[in-house]
């Protein structure tokens, strides 16, 4: 039998467990897990610490701040998990930014739980180490079977689009951006998303993390296209920072600005979430890369063209 309490304290694991068939097994989520939409309606046991309206600068300085003092960006609410009682608690070991932390759980819950608890921890860096948390976590809520089928079903979507670009010359080159200010490119899976779309990734390789870049590497690299993705970011919200790319020296000379092929993303929902949409992220990149290939239907709410 499946656990009967599963707290997430990370979006893509309450996403898992929900695609997994175990939404009602949920008592208790973070405070940046909003899908399905029925999961906002949990308790929520984390919350940052920072607060909401922060420009991508302000944000930047504020964290390394808080981790320059050696505390957490985010604050695990004890009394909540224990009022909860629960079997399992899904956490993350990949960024202390990003998420709360498997380190910050487990001294938030080091002897304060009057049961025993198992804490998962995730760590993916790749679309197998995506699918691989996918099954972690079926085979730790002992529903294997369950595990299986949606890697199985995930699998099979990105192989439709391998397929499908396999004699596929025209690899355009793409700036994937991650964070504006200061500039970042998505590292981890995200180059391998984009190759398994039909482009080229620039300046980030496949299963490291994200890089810091100045605006010189991407002017020297004059990508074909630029996609803007922040971590956390809607697209609406990453509307109020495109200034900060407009005003950039020689923006308007860059072959994406010319030929009409700048993008925005919705990073939060997307890209940044590894589990099970991230099939759906694929899906967008060849939409955005090779439009005349793919039409899968995310234009207007997974990701937009912007012009000036």
């Amino acid at each position: 039998m499946p656990a009967s309490k599963i707290i997430s304290l990370l979006p893509a694991a309450t996403e898992i467990v929900c695609a997994l068939g175990l939404q009602e097994n949920l008592v208790g989520r973070s405070h940046e897990c909003d899908y399905p939409e029925g999961v906002q309606q949990l308790p929520v046991c984390s919350e940052a610490n920072f607060s909401d309206g922060m420009t991508s600068a302000q944000i930047d300085v504020k964290v390394k701040e808080i981790l320059a003092d050696a505390l957490s960006v985010y604050t695990v609410k004890r009394d909540v998990i224990k009022a909860l009682s629960p079997d399992v608690v899904i956490t993350q070991a990949q960024c202390e930014v990003c998420a709360v932390s498997l380190t910050e759980v487990e001294q938030a819950l080091d002897n304060y739980l009057e049961k025993p608890t198992r804490i998962i921890s995730l760590q993916p860096n790749s679309l197998e180490d995506i699918f691989g948390d996918i099954q972690t976590v079926a085979n730790a809520l002992n529903i294997t079977g369950a595990g299986e089928r949606l890697v199985e079903d995930l699998t099979e979507r990105v192989d439709i689009i391998r397929h499908k670009l396999k004699f596929m010359e025209n690899k355009p080159t793409v700036a994937c951006i991650e964070w504006l200010e200061p500039m970042m490119i998505s590292g981890n899976w995200v180059p391998e998303l984009v190759a398994i779309a039909g482009g080229m990734a620039v300046l980030a390789q496949a299963g490291k993390h994200s890089p810091y870049i100045d605006w010189a590497g991407i002017r020297a690299q004059d990508p074909d296209i630029i996609l803007l993705m922040p971590c956390g970011f809607s697209i609406e919200r990453t509307m109020r920072e495109i200034y900060i790319l407009i005003q950039q020296d020689g923006f308007n000379e860059l072959k994406a600005v010319q030929n009409n092929r700048i993008y925005i993303a919705d990073g939060n929902q997307y890209f940044n979430r590894p589990g099970p949409r991230i099939v759906d992220s694929v899906e967008i990149l060849a939409e955005i890369i090779h439009p005349k290939q793919f039409i899968f239907g995310y234009e207007g709410n997974g990701w937009i063209k912007f012009s000036l």
